[in-house]
């Protein structure tokens, strides 16, 4: 992500009059006039040389909500909406450069590009986007619009069609382009509300170790000649080889939990806590070495669930993805809710990741019970064995098409075959929780 590296043409770099040979002189003193025609305005010059220029340069600045096709990171060109426009610093009357949403993508990759990197014989002009869903719908099979529904809502569904509006709205333009956390330089993909002191910022410096946040290099290297954390404040609840895990209460821990959360906001486009964090645990998973604990990932969960969710929000940190610890972080959170002695659930909305790896880890659970059971075994008894709610094993068993509704009951049909087809689909199961070594008692009230 981030803008192309490549300087911005304004369109009149290349002139006509380039391509001429100086006119004749008078012995050195003014050009004879006859043979210096008055130079041509850059708008004549492109003009004369190219009646397509003028149009596309008619076109600058691009408003915001204009639709056209972009060159990404690929080298191919994408459908984007504009999101936003802003002036280039010392550059010319129509040099902007443009925030831009991928229409096929996530929003984690809107950002900020190039007029260059953009069609302009695609331009489809600014569209009303009432008129536009409406048209849009009409053209719609029900099968295509319910999965349209689903991937404009993904993690908003408590969001109304006006509140999601304004969400998007307020949340439309990342504010912070990268951090540096530890060894990583890590690209942004969400806005965070950082208080109003950094808005001019494009980079934040974390300290890894108590998370707080300066604007340069130089502040955070004073810092850390200071800062005499090595992990995060709390207690240490389970080490196993170089992996620890360290409960934050949030109330003990004010400070902390907040920067925490301004920080897992930066990778999270749905709603996350900010402020009110006494009520939170946060459960900070690290690796560790000789030069201290360096956070991965983190879960957090209310103290007093009324809903039954063992989980609020859960993030692994881009530089850790794909090693299995957000697989680990989930699991982590049943073994809790197992020694609590309550079934658990996700609190939702869910974030796109966060139901795909929700989704592949009841899978690999529930599956390896039924292999080992050969079907025989209720829903509830797989509820007890796994702290898993009813409701997401139903869910779950329903999605895979392993569950009959006969005779007013729900019937779990385990075809060996069919077991090892899903668990083979599922993927592997990441990082294993040895159990023995969590040492850990259930979060009490301090009377």
């Amino acid at each position: 992500m981030g803008s192309s590296a490549n300087a911005e043409t304004n369109g009149t770099a290349s002139s006509p009059s380039s391509n001429h040979k100086p006119p004749a002189t008078n012995g050195g003193d003014a050009p004879l006039s006859h043979h210096n025609p008055p130079p041509l305005a850059p708008d004549q010059a492109i003009s004369e040389s190219d009646p397509s220029k003028k149009r596309k340069m008619g076109m600058l600045p691009l408003e915001v909500g204009t639709r056209v096709m972009c060159r990404w990171r690929d080298g191919k060109h994408h459908p984007v909406k504009v999101i936003e426009r802003r002036r280039i610093h010392n550059g010319g009357h129509n040099d902007y450069e443009y925030y831009v949403h991928y229409t096929e993508f996530n929003r984690r990759l809107d950002e900020w590009i190039q007029l260059e990197q953009l069609d302009l014989d695609s331009v489809e002009g600014v569209v009303d986007e009432k008129v536009e869903d409406k048209v849009t719908s009409l053209k719609m099979t029900r099968h295509q619009k319910r999965k349209i529904d689903e991937t404009h809502v993904e993690g908003h569904e408590e969001l109304d069609a006006a509140s999601l509006r304004e969400h998007e709205e307020f949340t439309k333009v990342k504010n912070i382009a990268t951090i540096e956390l530890g060894k990583y330089e890590i690209e942004t993909w969400y806005f965070s509300p950082f208080p109003p002191e950094y808005n001019d910022c494009v980079k934040l410096f974390f300290c890894e170790f108590c998370l707080n946040f300066m604007k340069r290099k130089e502040q955070l290297q004073r810092h850390m000649r200071k800062c005499d954390l090595k992990h995060p404040p709390g207690d240490e609840i389970y080490r196993s080889g170089t992996l620890s895990m360290f409960e934050v209460d949030g109330k003990k821990n004010k400070v902390y939990a907040q920067n925490l959360c301004y920080l897992a906001k930066l990778f999270l486009d749905h709603k996350t806590l900010y402020y009110d964090v006494d009520l939170f645990l946060f459960y900070v998973l690290c690796e560790c070495d000789d030069r201290g604990c360096h956070m991965v990932g983190y879960f957090s969960k209310e103290k007093h669930s009324e809903e039954a969710y063992n989980l609020a929000c859960i993030l692994t940190l881009p530089p850790y993805q794909r090693k299995g610890y957000g697989k680990f972080l989930i699991a982590f959170s049943y073994e809790l809710s197992k020694k609590e002695g309550k079934v658990g659930t996700p609190e939702r909305p869910l974030s796109d990741l966060g139901l795909l790896s929700y989704r592949g880890y009841w899978t690999r659970v529930l599956l390896d019970i039924l292999k080992k059971h050969k079907g025989n075994i209720s829903i509830k008894e797989l509820s007890d064995m796994t702290a898993i709610k009813a409701e997401d094993i139903l869910s779950t068993l329903q999605s895979l098409e392993l569950i009959q509704y006969r005779k007013g009951q729900h019937v779990i049909c385990a075809d060996p075959k069919v077991l090892d087809r899903h668990l083979k689909a599922a993927g592997r199961g990441g990082l294993d929780v040895d159990v023995c070594k969590l040492i850990w008692t259930p979060y009490r009230d301090q009377s």
